[in-house]
């Protein structure tokens, strides 16, 4: 699939994987290569700073494609009231506090698989949102998170 917007040597998603996770939801993309060579793995555009609002729909999204989760790692100073566990299909994948910035969420799976997703300010435009996820999903991207934020206009970690 090809996207004339996306930066040039980007890779892209089959078609239908840049999806909704409910209206209103968050956006998602993960990396399509095995390598995982990237800084990033994926990017998360939630709607607001309500973490009990947007994780589990991010959380069941990811488990449709990487199967189950075990474990969430986020700033507290970043969320709103970040709770110790979610319930995600019936398992329960522990939320755990780590001082990342309000710019990267760590997803765990299985005991020593672990995903880093550029988290998207909610205020960002749906223009630099774009840019934001594109940039973050290239296989070689040595950008931090905060790189990607700055260099796209999607907002800065602060």
């Amino acid at each position: 699939m090809t996207d004339p917007d996306a930066p040039t040597g980007s890779r892209h998603l089959p078609t239908g994987s840049h999806w909704r996770i409910r209206p209103g939801g968050a956006l998602l993309r993960l990396e399509t290569t095995a390598s995982r060579e990237g800084r990033l793995d994926g990017a998360w555009w939630p709607r607001s700073r309500d973490i009990g609002a947007e994780l589990p729909a991010l959380l069941s999204a990811l488990t449709d494609h990487l199967g189950p989760l075990t474990r969430v790692g986020l700033d507290a100073a970043a969320w709103e009231e970040l709770p110790t566990r979610v319930v995600v299909d019936g398992m329960v994948v522990h939320v755990d506090s780590f001082p990342v910035g309000d710019d990267t969420v760590l997803i765990t799976r299985g005991a020593e698989d672990h995903f880093a997703l550029l988290v998207i300010p909610p205020d960002a435009t749906p223009e630099a949102a774009h840019a934001a996820m594109a940039q973050a999903v290239l296989a070689d991207n040595p950008s931090t998170a905060e790189q990607i934020l700055i260099d796209t206009g999607s907002g800065s970690a602060s």
